[in-house]
């Protein structure tokens, strides 16, 4: 198995912690990693993850610690996402119904996927960090959608972080228009989490506050997975990581970590069931 794994990013800002945790874990097990986001734009942090005193409303603490602000003030973002990937650059997107030609411009894109697809044999595994970003530019992202529809016919891992796990619950066929999640096990923000206001995110330079986040993650996640699967809040456990093969999916940032080390078990040890019964 190749030692290599695809990280990608939101373009609109990643939480510092959910990157770098996991991709230690990463390097220390030997892995080389590419990184990509949407369109080839620099990825840049969320500015509560460089902050160790901001205070998380809905736990009413700060959620970085001294450390990990200081580490990410001081990295160079730029060089260390040297050579970024675009997906755009990778993956067509879907032709409207309107266009001319449909079923053949369907075809081309289509084919044109799976041609994408080819670049996937690359890589071990992904890995989606999170952040308030993701919800801009991945959750609904159809690019993404199909870069996890290639490593989940591929049957390799697919780790999703805090609201990237929507990416993986509307990641699905056109034709069949069924959550990927169906039938699995999986966690993320419950609604004791999510913030009830004061949630925003960086839009042409200025802060865009949308009050509570645009959707809820739970209630997504609690329709996704059925028939046959579960949602796992673990509320009140500070951590909160399920593996449900190929899909590890992490609550928030103090699960970070432990995303990290699922994976790398997941990758190196072959193991397929984590954090349920």
């Amino acid at each position: 198995m190749k030692k290599k794994v695809l990280i990608v990013l939101s373009e609109h800002g990643f939480w510092v912690e959910e990157l770098l945790k996991p991709l230690n874990h990463l390097k220390k097990a030997g892995y080389e990693v590419d990184f990509a986001t949407p369109t080839g734009a620099l990825p840049f942090p969320d500015g509560g993850s460089l902050d160790s005193s901001y205070i998380d409303p809905p736990l009413g603490r700060p959620v970085t610690s001294p450390e990990m602000a200081k580490l990410g003030k001081e990295q160079n973002w730029e060089t260390l996402f040297k050579g970024r990937i675009s997906l755009k650059d990778w993956f067509p997107v879907r032709p409207y119904l309107s266009s001319d030609n449909y079923v053949g411009s369907l075809e081309k894109y289509y084919e044109a996927r799976t041609k994408a697809w080819e670049k996937i044999e690359d890589y071990a595994a992904l890995l989606l960090v999170g952040g308030s970003g993701p919800i801009v530019d991945m959750v609904n992202n159809p690019r993404i959608h199909d870069l996890i529809l290639g490593f989940y016919y591929a049957d390799k891992p697919i780790a999703a972080e805090c609201y990237t796990v929507t990416c993986l619950a509307f990641a699905r066929e056109l034709d069949e228009r069924k959550s990927i999640l169906a039938g699995k096990r999986c966690t993320g923000h419950t609604m004791e989490y999510d913030y009830t206001d004061g949630w925003s995110i960086l839009a042409n330079g200025k802060s865009l506050n949308f009050g509570a986040p645009p959707f809820s993650l739970e209630y997504i996640l609690r329709d996704a997975v059925v028939p046959g699967g579960q949602f796992h809040g673990n509320v009140g456990r500070r951590t909160s990581v399920i593996l449900d093969y190929p899909f590890i999916t992490s609550r928030s940032v103090a699960s970070s970590d432990l995303c990290g080390e699922v994976l790398v078990k997941c990758l190196d040890e072959g193991l397929r069931k984590y954090g349920w019964k």
